[in-house]
C-alpha cells in the first residue's frame, strides 16, 4: 500500500538511495534537503525535492506523511570541532524541529543516530561536537517518545560506504581512498592507525532502514556489518602507498555494535567490503 514518506536529507549520499527504494516500492515521496552536502546531481525520478533547512519544516512540508525519516544532519566527526556553530544549527536547531513537526502531525519519526555514541566505552559521545549533538538527540527522540507517546524507531550506522559517496573535507574514508588510489596518490592514515571501524556497504543500509521504518519502535536498532577493520588495514586493502599523519581530537579507537534488534526484523549485512575495493578501485 502506497504511503506519503518524507527523507529529510534525501539528496545526500544515503537519503538518495533511500529515495530510491521506497519509490521503487510504490510510494510516494518527499526529500527535504538545504544541499549542504547534498547533491543536485541525479535526482531520484519520482522524488519531490524541497529545498530548506529542517528548522523551517513546518512551513516546507504542509502535508502529513505516513512517516518521517530523518537523515538531514551534519555528519562529520573531526570537522566538527572546527564549526561548532553550523553542527548545533544543523543538528540540534533542525533536529528539535522535525520532531516537533513528528510530534504535531502525530507521525512516525525514524531517526538516524551515530555509532559514535558506543565508540571507546560510551566515551565517544563527547569526544567532538558532531558525536555530542547526535547522542543527546536519540535522547531527545526517545523523550518526545515519552512525554508525547510521539511513535518513533533510532537507527545507528556504522561507517558506510558505497555508490555515491563523497571525497574532500566532507567526505568518508572508503571514498577518500578510493579517489587517491585511482589518482595514484599515497593514503593518510591519522596515527596511530590500529583505530577499527565496521564499514557497511550503503545497500545493506537501505535494508534496514525499509525494516525499522515499516515495523521497529524504539532506541538501539544497529545497523552495520560486524566484521571490523583498522584504517591501516583497510589503506592496505588499496595496495597504494601509506604515509601517516599525526593524531587528532576526536579520533575514537573503536565501537561496540549490536544489531540484535535489527536482526530480529529480519536484517542482515549482505555485502563484503573486501569485494568492494576490489571492484572499484
Amino acid at each position: 500500500m502506497s504511503k506519503l514518506i518524507l527523507v529529510t536529507g534525501g539528496a545526500g549520499f544515503i537519503g538518495s538511495h533511500l529515495c530510491e527504494r521506497l519509490v521503487a516500492e510504490g510510494n510516494t515521496v518527499i526529500s527535504l534537503d538545504n544541499y549542504f552536502t547534498g547533491s543536485r546531481e541525479n535526482p531520484v525520478a519520482g522524488v519531490e525535492y524541497r529545498e530548506g533547512h529542517t528548522k523551517d519544516i513546518a512551513a516546507l512540508i504542509p502535508e502529513t506523511p505516513d512517516l518521517v525519516y530523518h537523515l538531514g544532519e551534519y555528519s562529520r566527526v573531526e570537522k566538527s570541532l572546527e564549526e561548532p556553530a553550523l553542527v548545533w544549527d544543523l543538528n540540534k536547531a533542525g533536529t528539535f524541529a522535525v520532531a516537533e513537526f513528528c510530534r504535531t502531525k502525530k507521525v512516525k519519526m525514524l531517526y538516524a543516530g551515530s555509532s559514535t555514541k558506543f565508540g571507546d566505552g560510551g566515551l565517544g559521545r563527547d569526544q567532538s561536537p558532531y558525536a555530542w549533538t547526535k547522542a543527546t538527540n536519540t535522547e531527545l527522540v526517545r523523550n518526545y517518545g515519552a512525554w508525547y507517546g510521539m511513535k518513533y524507531a533510532i537507527t545507528y550506522f556504522y561507517n558506510v560506504y558505497g555508490p555515491g559517496e563523497r571525497a574532500g573535507s566532507y567526505g568518508t574514508v572508503i571514498e577518500i581512498f578510493r579517489q587517491k588510489r585511482l589518482a595514484g596518490e599515497p593514503l593518510s592514515v591519522t596515527a596511530p592507525g590500529t583505530q577499527k571501524r565496521n564499514f557497511t556497504h550503503v545497500d545493506d543500509i537501505i535494508d534496514g532502514l525499509m525494516l525499522v521504518g515499516a515495523n521497529g519502535e524504539g532506541d538501539e536498532f544497529g545497523i552495520g556489518n560486524e566484521k571490523a577493520y583498522s584504517i591501516l588495514e583497510v589503506a592496505q586493502l588499496f595496495g597504494s602507498e601509506i604515509v601517516m599523519r599525526p593524531e587528532v581530537a576526536g579520533n575514537r579507537m573503536g565501537s561496540d555494535i549490536d544489531t540484535s534488534k535489527t536482526r530480529l526484523l529480519g536484517w542482515e549485512p549482505k555485502r563484503n567490503l573486501e569485494e568492494y575495493i576490489r571492484a572499484t578501485a
